[in-house]
């Protein structure tokens, strides 16, 4: 057994500041584990949200070292020795006390998705689909909403456009919708208006974080922005607007 010093954020939305903690570690712990063992022995009243420890919740997400992960699934020994590990709230929510963020506004965003819209059975073959339209869509269904994603995003962490853009989590919601072949429903006015689409500039930060592995721009998002651009946005397509205007 040996002694790590955490430092972890303390505190509201409008006052707080990192405490630092000794903890006695076990081979082979997670960060949430050290936090459990915080609360067990010096401050139970520390405030952590989590729930399967496996990775799958996404309920534990902090910022450790400063950077947006899951704590059940990043282990001590990650960290070189001596090195204190510093465990914060996600920086792009509103802290509700200690690690526990409100991410409310991630759930109003969800209810602004236009919802899935399947076409009517083939009378000969229901709902068929080749293998690869199956797996295109099923991976934007890997999301477990642990809002890493959305931590990172610059557009939210740095602008704060919660209301006005959706965030990396709800475009790979929305292309989990609309790249299934069997779905009908028309979400490009959605994504330019109140999905806010244009203020994503494709970094690919929220590809790196994602615990996932969902390949969030190249395979959700830049699809999305394509089906946004030839709408409103394509020359021709507006000409022949134009056009048929007059």
């Amino acid at each position: 057994m040996a002694e790590r010093t955490f430092e972890v954020y303390r505190g509201t939305n409008t006052a707080g500041d990192l405490k630092p903690y000794k903890v006695e570690v076990d081979h082979g712990m997670v960060v949430l584990d050290a936090i459990h063992r915080i609360q067990e022995k010096e401050a139970p009243d520390l405030a952590v949200r989590w729930n399967c420890k496996a990775g799958k919740c996404g309920s534990c997400s902090a910022e450790i070292n400063g950077k947006p992960a899951l704590t059940c699934m990043t282990r001590i020994s990650d960290f070189p020795e001596g090195e204190t590990i510093t465990v914060t709230p996600m920086k792009a929510f509103p802290v509700i006390k200690d690690l526990v963020t409100d991410v409310s506004q991630s759930y109003i965003n969800n209810r602004a998705i236009p919802r899935f819209k399947p076409r009517p059975k083939d009378a000969e073959d229901g709902w068929r689909m080749a293998q690869y339209e199956v797996e295109k869509a099923q991976e934007m269904r890997k999301c477990i909403e642990c809002f890493l994603c959305q931590d990172v995003c610059h557009v939210i962490r740095s602008h704060d456009k919660h209301e006005e853009f959706v965030g990396p989590a709800f475009l790979v919601r929305t292309a989990g919708y609309s790249m299934n072949p069997i779905d009908v429903e028309d979400r490009t006015e959605f994504l330019k208006n109140r999905g806010g689409i244009g203020f994503c500039n494709i970094t690919k930060c929220c590809t790196e974080v994602c615990p996932e592995h969902i390949t969030i721009t190249d395979n959700a998002i830049i699809p999305l922005k394509e089906r946004v651009v030839d709408r409103y946005y394509d020359p021709i397509k507006a000409l022949v607007r134009l056009v048929r205007r007059k």
